[in-house]
């Protein structure tokens, strides 16, 4: 297996939220690794959280089991009724179908980066803190109205 060169790897802050959704993780530097190592069948990125930023909205998945490697850093991991510190080292797993959303957030001073796992997922994605579900390949008011 080839080394990847993560410095040749351009970062990205993009997401598909919509609107105001967006702005938790605007601070979020993702690079996508599993394009560059030729790999298909599950997904890699590469992820740095600067000061204040999530990795995402919290969120659970129907069909997507997700891992991650704790880099450097610290992060919050902020699930239902739970907050766990996870520092260098830590690693988390989230199976598929289990209803308790979760994301990492960055409440520190400085970066912190992970390495996370999973597959392009197919099934819905729930958001139980606020009105946004993915369906059907598209994000939607949990009433089912797209945005």
């Amino acid at each position: 297996m080839p080394r990847i060169d993560l410095d040749s790897i351009a970062q990205r802050n993009d997401t598909g939220y919509p609107g105001a959704h967006a702005r938790l993780v605007q601070q979020r530097w993702v690079r996508r690794l599993a394009p560059i190592a030729g790999l298909s069948d599950f997904g890699v990125s590469h992820v740095v959280l600067k000061p204040g930023a999530a990795s995402s909205q919290r969120h659970w998945h129907e069909d997507e089991d997700e891992f991650l490697v704790m880099l450097s850093g610290e992060a919050m991991l902020v699930e239902e009724g739970a907050r766990t510190l996870l520092r260098a080292g830590d690693m988390a797993a989230f199976p598929k179908g289990e209803p308790d959303g979760h994301h990492l957030v960055n409440e520190g001073d400085t970066d912190c980066a992970f390495v996370a796992f999973g597959r392009p997922p197919t099934g819905d994605c729930h958001y139980p803190d606020i009105d946004l579900l993915w369906s059907g390949g598209v994000y939607r008011h949990k009433d089912g109205r797209r945005y």
